[in-house]
């Protein structure tokens, strides 16, 4: 199913948790990233269970250090 992510579009499989996304999208470690879907942030605790739904609006968000 296609997916958008940061405004890129991205292919994954049916029944793909989101993160099992980021995992595959993000490639490096995960801390630091908030995630929203269609404008809802989702609980990191989430993340593991929340299923993605063909045309999903994701946005992932990175903290960074510095001033």
């Amino acid at each position: 199913m296609e997916i958008t992510v940061n405004q890129q579009n991205h292919s994954v499989t049916d029944n793909c948790t989101l993160q099992q996304m980021l995992a595959i999208v993000i490639q490096q470690p995960l801390t630091g990233v908030a995630v929203a879907i269609n404008q809802q942030i989702i609980p990191k605790n989430n993340w593991d269970s929340h299923l993605l739904k063909s045309n999903d609006n994701i946005i992932l968000i990175k903290a960074t250090q510095g001033g």
